[in-house]
């Protein structure tokens, strides 16, 4: 069956055998045999599209594998709708959901839960991604916003693409930051190390953040922060960039034993406001999330820690 993927965020600039492999979990040389058989192509690339092309942003990639079989996608039945009308659905997504489907990808995502659910989805957007504008990392939790009228994807993609969007996260930095409040401002790129991490660097996409703390525990520090712009894994990157990681993020280099001694098997980080203007009405609107059961753990131990160090 054909199956059409848009081409990963951390995969834009790869070569094409060298994003295949990753997209499907398979070898080089198997992805090279998928490509050159045409089971694997690149939609609508005329002249550079074999195995040495650069996968570029907004490129869709087409799977028709021989033989492929692949169990059903699970429903995310305990993800919570928490603002729904005729042009916009906001769920709050558990940690563990992807956003759309993607190659290789098994587990639940929220547009295939919403579908699944009965939930009519705008067909606008790339084919798989239809009607979502704003997307969130599979190990980050919280507010997402997804259109269910034409009206709503045109405006609401024009609304987050112009930054008129105020997304608030929370999340808590290994360390004490120094400001209670602060910008950063570095641009974002590519790893050289790996094909999915992300580092600050000069020729990356320019990205600004703007924090300021909400609590502190000596080891750690809870902050409030405004994104101005939408890189992947801007805050995981930011922080990590001037030495304050966030608390659970090892990939950006997170003290493990701390990790594991809050319990957490992921980067402390929850989108936990959405604040726009209505598509259709036209009214201010916000709506706002609470911490999921692992990130409200891992906040009373550290408060816990914290009134220990006191008495002591």
């Amino acid at each position: 069956m054909l199956k059409v993927v848009p081409a990963p965020d951390t995969l834009i600039g790869r070569r094409f055998d060298i994003a295949v492999a990753k997209m499907l979990g398979i070898s080089r040389v198997k992805a090279t045999d998928l490509i050159e058989t045409g089971q694997v192509r690149i939609a609508g690339r005329q002249g550079d599209h074999g195995k040495s092309a650069t996968l570029q942003d907004g490129d869709l990639v087409e799977f028709d594998l021989v033989d492929e079989q692949r169990a059903p996608e699970p429903i995310a039945e305990d993800m919570p709708i928490v603002y729904e009308d005729e042009d916009i659905v906001v769920v709050d997504k558990p940690v563990g959901v992807a956003a759309h489907m993607s190659v290789g990808w098994t587990g639940p995502t929220v547009l295939g839960s919403l579908l699944k659910r009965g939930v009519r989805i705008t067909a606008l957007g790339v084919p798989g991604r239809q009607g979502i504008v704003s997307r969130l990392d599979v190990g980050t939790s919280g507010l997402m916003l997804v259109c269910k009228s034409d009206l709503a994807y045109k405006e609401m993609r024009r609304q987050f693409s112009e930054h008129e969007v105020a997304k608030t996260y929370h999340a808590i930095a290994q360390g004490n930051l120094k400001e209670d409040k602060a910008t950063i401002e570095a641009p974002i790129g590519r790893a050289k190390v790996s094909d999915f991490r992300f580092c600050v660097t000069p020729g990356g996409k320019d990205a600004v953040t703007h924090w300021d703390v909400l609590e502190r525990f000596g080891e750690a520090t809870l902050a409030r922060i405004n994104l101005e712009t939408g890189r992947t894994h801007q805050i995981r990157v930011h922080f990590s960039s001037i030495g304050h990681p966030l608390v659970g993020d090892t990939m950006y280099g997170a003290n493990p034993k701390l990790s594991a001694e809050l319990g957490l098997k992921r980067q402390w980080l929850h989108a936990m406001q959405l604040e726009f203007r209505h598509p259709r009405t036209h009214l201010n609107t916000v709506v706002t999330s609470r911490y999921p059961a692992d990130l409200e753990h891992a906040l009373e131990v550290l408060r816990a820690r914290r009134a220990g160090a006191d008495e002591d």
